[in-house]
């Protein structure tokens, strides 16, 4: 038994997916009140121009939309509390370790331990340099208390 290809009029169709697109009803839902399959529903919701309502069994693929100002002014606002506080963190950790770990500021936000640089011969001689004036400063630092 072969089956037949039934043909809907076009302002049937029309009418479909103007229910789909204004009713919040899912698609999948819609063809089975009908007797429709669900690519054949979506087939002429593509073809009429229709938009699928919020109540869609499938997720939507477009792009979200960019957000408002406002929105990208309170992400930066709190991207920048969040770095305040990183660094403060940051900044504590640094004076920890130069009170309990013995660690000596060298070159910016770098720490290295004062007499390891001084004698192994394989760091750079400008390391070495400062390692070397760093343990002078502690031996009269140390010889002062």
């Amino acid at each position: 038994m072969e089956r037949k290809r039934r043909v809907f009029p076009e302002a049937f169709k029309r009418e479909v997916v103007e229910r789909v697109r204004t009713s919040g009803v899912p698609i999948v839902r819609v063809a089975e009140e009908l007797g429709l399959h669900e690519t054949v529903l979506r087939r002429w919701i593509s073809r009429f121009g229709g938009r699928t309502a919020a109540g869609s069994s499938r997720r939507s693929t477009s792009v979200p939309s960019t957000p408002s100002p406002a929105d990208l002014a309170a992400e930066n606002a709190r991207l920048k509390r969040e770095l305040h506080r990183a660094e403060m963190e940051r900044d504590i950790l640094k004076k920890a370790a130069l009170i309990f770990g013995g660690a000596t500021p060298l070159s910016g936000h770098r720490f290295a331990m004062p007499c390891r640089a001084a004698d192994d011969i394989r760091v750079r001689p400008s390391r070495r340099l400062q390692a070397i004036a760093c343990r002078q400063r502690m031996s009269i630092a140390a010889s002062g208390r």
